[in-house]
């Protein structure tokens, strides 16, 4: 009890200084989380987060194989912003690149173009662009211009000079394919589905499977010859309720409010968004395995959620981190489901555009599944 008129003292001011250093010496991870967190802020906002895509992969279709068109593609092959992947031969086959994430830009060159620029008829290029992500979308669409004029300056040379002194011969039309008026709520709200699901699957899963191995009701599971399998399947099913109700609020909120239209199949969103949910849950379940506290669980649950959030393309365009930053996005659940949410909610995408991201998530499950048992055999021996 504190006394009238005590003084303060230093050696007791040490006493209770050098307990926190020992108790925060004692807890790693709440120590690691201090020192690791903001680390990786700084690098990720350093070094992977950029918000001026680059290496859009781009196909042309090209009706024309004049001089001015092969200086245009060679034009875009060298640009930052364009990734020159490839020729297709119609306008469908175009629409499926766009359809399915294959290609995000499409340049279309009708036919004669060369010979109706140089009779000043202005033809004109079809430039669609994949505007479900309207950043990404911007970017193209601005670098284009700068690339028109590295073409035009070298290829009307000659008697074609007078005419790069002018205004461009020919006229670019944009067409903004899925997201039309360039909506930013277009592309956040289907991917937000993505980052809510992964918040809380991981966190519930984790805190609660760790609230029972600190009332000490796990070690009285252990005592029954349950499995490791078992467990883990007992434990997470039941939170996958949990994620139907957020995703049935989530796409009427989406709807009622923003307008985000659901244009493709139920069956393959249903199919993709039940297997994002159990790949989670097992996430959860071995961030459990790693925690030994309630206050731990929380704090590797947000360490797995930051890289969620800042390298699945959510925030920023994927497109613009370097390979580093792209890799270990491949590595997060939430960039395929992301994919795929979009996909099918804003192109219309079936089963087979969404397919590998399909497979992108059950290739992290089985992983994460095979670390997790494992590391809860560990923990029952």
């Amino acid at each position: 009890m504190k006394r009238k008129g005590d003084m303060f003292s230093f050696a007791r001011f040490l006493g209770v200084l050098v307990k926190e250093f020992i108790q925060m010496k004692r807890d790693r991870v709440t120590f690691g989380m201090m020192i690791g967190i903001p680390v990786m802020q700084l690098l990720l906002f350093g070094y992977a987060i950029d918000t001026d895509p680059h290496n859009l992969p781009t196909l042309v279709e090209v009706a024309d194989e004049s001089p001015m068109v092969r200086s245009l593609t060679a034009a875009m092959d060298t640009s930052d912003y364009f990734d020159f992947i490839g020729i297709v031969t119609s306008e469908a086959e175009g629409a499926e690149a766009l359809k399915n994430g294959t290609a995000s830009v499409v340049l279309t060159v009708p036919p004669q173009f060369e010979r109706d620029m140089v009779r000043g008829l202005t033809p004109e290029l079809l430039l669609t662009v994949d505007a479900s992500d309207p950043v990404a979308a911007s970017g193209a669409i601005g670098a284009m211009n700068g690339v028109m004029e590295t073409a035009m300056a070298q290829s009307l040379t000659g008697a074609l000079s007078s005419q790069a002194k002018s205004d461009a011969p020919f006229d670019l039309i944009v067409h903004r394919a899925y997201n039309p008026e360039q909506q930013t709520s277009t592309n956040i709200v289907p991917g937000l589905l993505a980052v809510i699901l992964a918040m809380t699957m991981v966190l519930i899963t984790a805190v609660a499977i760790v609230r029972e191995s600190e009332k000490g009701t796990m070690e009285s599971l252990i005592a029954t010859p349950v499995l490791a399998s078992e467990v883990m399947l007992g434990k997470i099913l039941p939170y996958v309720l949990v994620g139907y109700v957020q995703t049935m609020v989530f796409l009427l909120a989406a709807r009622a409010l923003f307008d985000v239209p659901f244009s493709g199949s139920f069956l393959t969103f249903f199919l993709g968004f039940n297997l994002y949910i159990i790949a989670n849950l097992a996430i959860g379940f071995l961030v459990s395995t790693l925690a030994r506290t309630q206050m731990q669980a929380m704090q590797l649950s947000f360490f797995t959620i930051l890289p969620t959030v800042l390298l699945s393309g959510f925030m920023f365009p994927f497109a613009a981190m370097p390979g580093w930053a792209q890799a270990i996005g491949t590595a997060i659940p939430a960039t395929h489901f992301l994919r795929l949410v979009r996909k099918v909610m804003l192109k219309g995408a079936g089963f087979a555009e969404v397919a590998t991201d399909m497979f992108g998530i059950a290739v992290i499950l089985v992983v994460v599944v095979t670390i997790a048992l494992k590391r809860y055999r560990q923990s029952l021996d």
